[in-house]
Order: structure tokens, then C-alpha cells, then sequence
């Protein structure tokens, strides 16, 4: 197959490859064949590629039934004993040995003959989550979950997944956004969430918490920030109208039936409280549960008030578009918290899993 190059490519590259479950010695930097991008495909140098929970719930198995712990709880018992899990992927089993990555920044440095040329050269950000069926089946991929990403100097990827970018953010800043601001912008999307409601966020000095505050605030919204006290400066920052300390009396705070929208990445002990503090005819959609998987509901507290329950993980079509509008006209701003080497990836994610930071931590691959 014929393909447009910008550059000589070497047949190897450098990568992370995440060889199974378990702990961080399933991280192998090592040197692995160059992709060679087929049919519809496009090569992505790599500039710099976000750290997400997803990449470490994979490594450790987490989506698998039988995890009922949080994160960190289940990465302390992968790192004394290695567990494989073969339910423990998003879907599908994962594809061990993987090359993780979700969130990309890039520069398109080769295309096949059916793709625009014009691509060539250019920076771009990946849509990590893609609908092969097209968007009105819920069915998804992820890139780095089912099949290989951007912990790497290259990767591929089909062409209509791959979005030009025209901004003055950096490389590492402009990876900070797509799995954190994806998902938080298909929550605010599916919950239908619009000027003058009251938003709840849980995590939110997290990654994904800190784009919920501030796509939230963009579409009008006021928020009620949950987050710990040396972080309740930085959430105010990002116009956070409520600061709520974590394990606060949320009723006794808000009040009952107070909240428009819950978006909780938490789950865990607080969640009852989350449906309490909710308006008759609320919206609570969820895209993770750091804090732990298994939850007390009342059932009466949801269909009582009438409640909506929302599960977010395939992203609607608008939602990568506006993004990258967003961008580019200076509605949202990145937050960069630290940059690390790919080598050092295994520090990097134990500091992630710390939570001492606000925003985004980002790896940058070397260069040729």
C-alpha cells in the first residue's frame, strides 16, 4: 500500500508495554517494532501522552467482577501478589502485552494513499474512544485499552479519529485533554447540563474533577466542589462557586433536594448522600469509582424523586468536536501538573495515585 511519509522511519521504536496484570513490573520500556499504519490509518509521532486511572485500573485488572476494593487498594494487593484477570478489561479481555496511552498529542508523520495528505505535518490530539458502528450503537473501542496507544514515539490510529488542533498550548499541555476533558465533557453532554444548574462534583481536583468545574462553568452551570483543603484555592481558581470539604455532611451543606446534577467518579461511602442532595427529576451520571465499585442505593431515593441514573463511557458524537473548539477559541485553559520522561513511568503513576496534585500529569517520549 502506498503511503505519504514526512520523514524516514526506523523499523523500532521505544514503548511501554504493559506485559499483564499486576504491579509496576508489568511496565517493560523496551524497544519494539515501528507501526505501520494500514487502510485508512495514519502514523502519529508521539509529543507527549497523558497519565489517566484507566491506564493503571487495566494494568491492575480493576473492570474485573471480582475487584470490589478502590484503586489503590487493589494496586497495593497486585504489587505482593500478581493476579491475572480475564474479565479485567474494559470489555473484552485485554491484549496483553500493551502499549497504554489513552491521551495523545501528536504529529502526523505518515498516511496511507486513501487518506488526505494534508494531514501530513500537522499537530493533532486522538479520539481515544471510537464507534465503529457508528453513534447511534453504544458499542466503543478505546485506544490503549483494545488496542495499542500513545505510551510510545509512535502510534497509529484510523484517520477520522485524529482531529487538527490550532492553539499556542504546548505539546504536554495539550495531552492533558483528551481522556480527562472527554469524559467529563459526555457527562455534562448526557446529563443535559445548562446555565443556571447547580452542578456537584466529586474528585474534582482530580483529572477528570478539574475539567468537570470548568466545562461546567462554561456551559453556565454553578458548581459545588468536593475536594480536600489544600486544594479548595485551586478549585476556586477554576470558578468553583461552592467549596465542599471531602467527607462533609452534604445534606447539612446543601441541604436536601438542592442539587441539579451529581457527576460522581468517587462512588465509594459517600454515594447514598449524592442522591439525597438531589432536586425530584435530578441527573446522576458516573464515569468511575475511585474510592470503590460497590455502593448502598436506596431505591426509594432514586424513583421517589424521579432520578436519572447515567453510566458515561462511549462518547457521543459532538463531544470531541466541541472540545477542540473550546480550545481553540480560549474557553478552557490546561492544567499541567508535572512532566516525566516515558521511562519513568512507573513514578509517574505512583505519584497519580497519591492524589497530592490538581489536574494532569503527562509523558513525553524521546526524541529521534
Amino acid at each position: 500500500m502506498t503511503r505519504h511519509s514526512a520523514l524516514s522511519l526506523k523499523k523500532t521504536m521505544m514503548a511501554v508495554e504493559t506485559t499483564g496484570n499486576g504491579g509496576y513490573d508489568k511496565l517493560a520500556y523496551r524497544e519494539v517494532p515501528t507501526p505501520v499504519p494500514e487502510q485508512g490509518e495514519v502514523l502519529i509521532r508521539v509529543l507527549a501522552a497523558g497519565v489517566n486511572n484507566t491506564e493503571i485500573n487495566t494494568r491492575l485488572g480493576w473492570y474485573s467482577s471480582s475487584v470490589t476494593t478502590d484503586t489503590n487498594a487493589a494496586a497495593q494487593e497486585q504489587d505482593v501478589k500478581a493476579d491475572q484477570k480475564g474479565d479485567g478489561g474494559w470489555s473484552d479481555a485485554t491484549p496483553f502485552p500493551l502499549i497504554q496511552g489513552t491521551d495523545c498529542c501528536g504529529q502526523v508523520v505518515q498516511a496511507t494513499d486513501d487518506v488526505d495528505a494534508a494531514l501530513i505535518g500537522k499537530r493533532v490530539l486522538v479520539r481515544a474512544c471510537m464507534r465503529p458502528n457508528g453513534f447511534d450503537d453504544m458499542q466503543c473501542i478505546w485506544m490503549a485499552s483494545d488496542f495499542n496507544g500513545a505510551f510510545a514515539q509512535y502510534v497509529k490510529v484510523p484517520a477520522s479519529e485524529v482531529f487538527v488542533v490550532d492553539c499556542d498550548w504546548s505539546d504536554a499541555e495539550l495531552a492533558t485533554i483528551p481522556c480527562a476533558y472527554g469524559t467529563a465533557e459526555n457527562m455534562l453532554h448526557r446529563a443535559n447540563v445548562r446555565s443556571g444548574n447547580l452542578v456537584l462534583v466529586a474528585g474534582a481536583s482530580g483529572g477528570v474533577g478539574s475539567a468537570t468545574v470548568q466545562l461546567a462553568k462554561r456551559r453556565g452551570a454553578r458548581v459545588a466542589a468536593i475536594t480536600s483543603s489544600n486544594k479548595a484555592d485551586a478549585l476556586r481558581q477554576l470558578g468553583a462557586d461552592i467549596i465542599l470539604d471531602r467527607g462533609a455532611d452534604l445534606v447539612g451543606e446543601l441541604g436536601e433536594m438542592a442539587v441539579d446534577v451529581v457527576v460522581d467518579n468517587v462512588a465509594g461511602d459517600g454515594f447514598p448522600n449524592m442522591l439525597k442532595v438531589l432536586k425530584r427529576g435530578g441527573r446522576f451520571v458516573s464515569s468511575g469509582a475511585i474510592a470503590g465499585p460497590i455502593v448502598s442505593l436506596d431505591m426509594r431515593d432514586m424513583y421517589l424523586k424521579d432520578i436519572t441514573l447515567i453510566g458515561s463511557t462511549a462518547w457521543d458524537a459532538p463531544v470531541f468536536p466541541n472540545l477542540i473548539s473550546y480550545i481553540e477559541r480560549g474557553e478552557i485553559r490546561p492544567l499541567l501538573a508535572k512532566v516525566f520522561p516515558l521511562e519513568k513511568i512507573a513514578e509517574a503513576q505512583q505519584e497519580f495515585l497519591k492524589k497530592a496534585h490538581v489536574g494532569n500529569f503527562v509523558l513525553v517520549p524521546p526524541i529521534d
